[in-house]
């Protein structure tokens, strides 16, 4: 149904005033307790079999939003309701900014895949702290994915980020730096480990410092050569951080300017996910993002390495009911292989 309903009437529209349409309606069900409760009681995932532990944090499913979406944190109670085991929101800066001229985002719909060149528009880091602080009605694991305000030059880009995590690490279950958007100038230049170690330094000692510790991780692009990938893995041992998610867009396509997402992107994201396994084995929590379509894929992550899988395309091409579907499929192949727990797969394959 869904399928038929995108084809003969949403490609049709613009693909950033769907997603604006999309928000408000998921922030209004945030906002009707009943309704709310019921969606989270039905689409939730609530088998025991799909719980994950990663960095100290309970996850009630493995599959979650990925940052891009919910980017002013506007709507995560509604897309927990739909279900999702977690939200990534974001990205977030210190400052308000606009983001980039329209048009911004583009549907490549026979590849499943998405370009967007939206460049971080949100309403900054005080607007967004403000609606995290608001009490939740159904039970959501929120991560906040923050990164560097456009007009704020390269050598200030830590106090930047340090003045985002200052307002948002004590308000997340876990913290991004997100040093990988190819839509904000200069900022892949940030994943040097010259330029990215003062930096996750200094945000670090933010989110070590709030009253419950803030788990943090950094996000990082398919297009690092793989000796950046060792490089990062490696520095985020050092400083001791708890994750990386693996990937961001990619700008080796030849669409529109911007980062490509969606089923193009499989390919690679797999490769640095069983890199940086083969690097760091479980010392670090993997997320895998980039080309996530269903419930093999999602399997497939968790047996390479990944402990949390995202997903945010595949949602757009599969409907609203697209995490639900694929958290109960997931449940029923943990009972078919005799298992009690997902969590026993990850890693299997590496």
């Amino acid at each position: 149904m869904y399928r038929l309903v995108f084809t003969q009437v949403l490609r049709r529209f613009d693909a950033e005033a769907v997603h604006h349409l999309t928000v408000s309606a998921l922030a209004l069900l945030a906002r009707l307790p009943l309704v709310k409760r019921l969606l989270h009681r039905a689409l939730a995932p609530h088998d025991p079999a799909l719980r994950v532990t990663a960095f100290g944090v309970h996850f009630p499913g493995p599959l979650g939003l990925a940052a891009g979406f919910d980017k002013d944190a506007a709507c995560a109670e509604g897309i927990a309701a739909l279900g999702f085991g977690h939200v990534e929101v974001g990205t977030i800066t210190a400052h308000a900014q606009p983001g980039n001229p329209r048009p911004r985002l583009f549907r490549l719909t026979a590849e499943h895949a998405v370009i967007n060149r939206m460049g971080f528009n949100n309403a900054g880091a005080v607007a967004a702290a403000r609606r995290l602080r608001r009490t939740r009605g159904v039970p959501v694991v929120v991560g906040v994915n923050i990164g560097k305000t456009k007009v704020v030059p390269e050598s200030e880009a830590a106090a930047d980020y340090v003045a985002s995590a200052k307002e948002l690490a004590p308000l997340a279950d876990y913290l991004v730096v997100n040093v990988s958007s190819p839509n904000t100038p200069g900022l892949r230049n940030l994943q040097a480990v010259s330029l990215l170690r003062p930096l996750l330094t200094a945000v670090k000692e933010v989110a070590d410092g709030t009253p419950r510790r803030t788990p943090l991780l950094v996000k990082i692009a398919p297009d690092l050569a793989d000796e950046d990938v060792d490089a990062v893995a490696d520095l985020a041992l050092e400083l001791g951080l708890d994750g990386i998610i693996a990937t961001n867009t990619t700008i080796r396509h030849g669409g529109e300017t911007g980062g490509l997402s969606g089923r193009p992107l499989k390919g690679r994201s797999l490769e640095v996910l069983r890199r940086l396994r083969a690097r760091v084995g479980d010392r670090l929590t993997l997320v895998s993002a980039g080309g996530v379509e269903d419930e093999d894929d999602v399997w497939e992550r968790l047996l390479a390495g990944a402990t949390l899988v995202q997903g945010y395309t595949g949602w757009i091409y599969g409907g609203p009911l697209w995490a639900s579907r694929i958290h109960r499929r997931l449940a029923k192949r943990v009972r078919r292989h005799g298992l009690k727990s997902i969590m026993e797969i990850v890693g299997r394959t590496a």
